[in-house]
């Protein structure tokens, strides 16, 4: 089904062009690579110039370039059709000696030249072509150490090099008499005739496919979703590509189409934890479909424009409300089918990560209940909403550095199969892994560092996963009288209390206490009460932190208040519980940080002190520390 998808996709692509009216992706038995250089022969076959095909970027790139597709170098030495890097079209490449590397830059590579040139040499022989007798006479003459020599710089060592006749236009790989000679060489009569697992005809069996490149942490050469090369991998006597038959042209559209989702630049691919993320759609016009996949881009990744990120919010809160997405935006249609692959490096195989197809109207759907699930008071980000790398960033340790400031998180420290069955839950709809949220209270005890979005996903995972009776609201809860909540609700007054009495300190109440109120309350609350006492009489008493404007008597009745209304449904003989579950801690650090961090105004309490806005702000741990990549 996902190869089959990827062949189908192939077919599309290839009668579409680009924004420069070039192919979106080349023909059968083409493939797009990195090319750095092309070297200008003349019709005597000497090498008059060497011209860069470079990006214009500040740090230039090798450009993409159509040319007969590569040789598979899993091992061994093989030449490629026309083209190839320094060390096989040149015979060198650069020297990996720091002590030599600079009086000599490069080595000579005897065996990769001769493979380079017995193949064009043999296949060359009796061409006729212009093009192709200058390149057969340049190998004829060339030797590798005449690379010391103008025009050849060192900048060219080992990056992939293609030929062009002086004077024309094109390349001798585009030249027809070399088109021929290629297609002639894809055919291989020695190939096994048998049934496309693919397409469902008889056809040559491919047995080795083309490599699939930009997989994030696999290796520069690519590698295969399927792949034989030991004898415990197959059966039958089959070998190779015969044990899961795929056609050499079936195997040729799927590695090429999934070539072109994972370049970045085309923007069809996500980093989901490990996993690199492709997306595509099929629908009844190429419109239709491209519209698709800008609108999921920006809904796992939302764009930096604020005015791009309301768009992507109305069409989801419209979604949310059951409204077609054909009435919102002509372009899209719930009907259009939607496919989402991720991929992550297994050594030089690729592993399926998830996949996932559905109609673009569920999908939307789906995103808009995840979007819903993450809503939070106050509020868990800023203008730009949390892309699910993000959040899965939310998973991994809180460093600090010398400065005190975060550092930013790495990406690798994401549980690779939490981001996959996260991911597989906002696709579905489906009940998030309860490991996320074992997670996420794992790392606030282990790292102190309570964020919004921590606690959005908290919140996500206890109410879709129906693990308690009574959902967590929004905003604050003060009508409830869940004792978890409540309790979390306690202390985040008693760390008020606190600091409104001492000031900010090294290692205030939090620091030294969450973990065992949020786990154990019995033994921990009595002796934080005793604490909390001693702070509010010295409020009475007029002593204060300096950021305490108002009067600390009315903030100290404020803050009894509260206590007294938290409390009030406890039990007076037994009023904390001995241990909390992993579901009740979850809603213990809800209840903390919708009371630590609610922004009281006067219209809804006339009793609110003036320095509560204030309090609740100095140990607010939002996520401006994690940028984006």
């Amino acid at each position: 089904m996902i190869l089959t998808s990827l062949a189908r996709y192939y077919r599309r692509l290839a009668t579409e062009n680009d924004v420069a009216g070039n192919p979106k992706v080349p023909p059968y038995g083409f493939s797009e690579e990195k090319i750095g250089w092309v070297l200008v022969l003349d019709a005597d076959g000497l090498l008059v110039d060497v011209v860069p095909h470079l990006t214009d970027e500040k740090k230039p790139q090798p450009r993409l370039m159509s040319v007969p597709r590569p040789e598979k170098r899993t091992s061994g030495v093989k030449s490629n059709f026309l083209w190839d890097k320094t060390a096989y079209a040149l015979g060198v490449e650069a020297n990996k000696d720091k002590a030599t590397a600079k009086e000599q830059p490069f080595v000579t590579c005897e065996k990769t030249f001769a493979a380079f040139r017995e193949l064009h040499l043999e296949l060359l022989k009796e061409t006729q072509d212009e093009g192709l007798l200058a390149l057969r006479r340049f190998l004829e003459r060339w030797q590798p150490e005449q690379f010391a020599h103008p025009p050849c710089q060192p900048d060219m060592l080992d990056a992939n090099v293609v030929f062009r006749l002086d004077g024309t236009r094109g390349y001798i790989h585009q030249r027809e008499a070399a088109q021929a000679l290629w297609a002639n060489r894809l055919k291989n009569d020695e190939a096994e005739q048998g049934l496309c697992l693919i397409s469902g005809e008889s056809a040559p069996i491919a047995r080795l496919h083309p490599a699939i490149k930009g997989v994030f942490g696999g290796q520069s050469s690519g590698g295969s979703i399927i792949s034989f090369n030991k004898e415990s991998f197959t059966s039958f006597g089959k070998e190779q590509g015969a044990n899961a038959p795929v056609s050499e042209v079936s195997a040729f559209a799927y590695t090429t189409a999934l070539n072109y989702l994972l370049r970045r630049e085309n923007g069809h691919c996500l980093t989901i934890g490990d996993a690199s993320t492709v997306f595509w759609a099929e629908a009844d016009t190429p419109e239709q479909a491209a519209a698709a996949e800008a609108c999921f881009a920006d809904m796992a990744d939302p764009p930096d424009d604020e005015e791009e990120n309301q768009k992507i919010f109305n069409i989801l809160e419209q979604v949310a409300k059951g409204r077609p997405l054909r009435e919102i935006d002509p372009k899209l249609d719930d009907q259009t089918r939607f496919y989402i692959l991720g991929l992550a490096p297994n050594a030089s195989r690729i592993s399926i990560r998830f996949w996932h197809q559905s109609t673009f109207g569920q999908l939307a759907e789906n995103f808009a209940k995840y979007r819903r699930d993450l809503i939070l008071e106050p509020p868990a980000w800023g203008v730009k909403p949390p892309s699910v790398w993000r959040i899965l960033l939310e998973t991994t340790p809180k460093r600090k550095g010398a400065d005190g400031r975060l550092k930013k998180s790495d990406s690798k420290d994401i549980p690779p199969q939490l981001a996959g069955e996260y991911m597989r839950a906002i696709l579905t709809g489906r009940p998030y892994p309860k490991t996320m949220l074992s997670r996420m209270i794992g790392r606030i005890r282990a790292d102190g560092y309570i964020s919004g979005l921590r606690i959005a996903v908290i919140k996500g995972v206890i109410n879709r996963n129906g693990l308690y009776k009574e959902e967590l609201s929004m905003g604050l809860n003060e009508e409830t009288r869940d004792i978890p909540y409540r309790l979390g609700r306690l202390f985040a007054i008693i760390e008020l209390a606190q600091s409104s009495a001492l000031g900010e300190l090294n290692a205030g109440v939090r620091d030294k206490f969450y973990g065992g109120a949020s786990s154990s309350p019995h033994s921990t609350f009595p002796l934080l009460l005793d604490n909390y006492r001693t702070h509010i009489s010295s409020l009475r008493k007029g002593k204060k932190a300096k950021w305490v404007k108002g009067d600390s008597k009315k903030l100290a009745n404020w803050l009894e208040s509260k206590v007294g209304e938290i409390v009030g449904v406890f039990d007076a003989e037994t009023p904390f519980p001995r241990h909390l579950s992993l579901e009740e801690q979850g809603r213990f650090v809800v209840g903390y940080y919708q009371q630590r961090f609610k922004k009281y105004n006067k219209q809804e309490d006339a009793n609110t002190p003036e320095d509560i806005e204030q309090a609740n702000h100095l140990t607010d741990e939002t996520d401006s520390e994690d940028e984006e990549n």
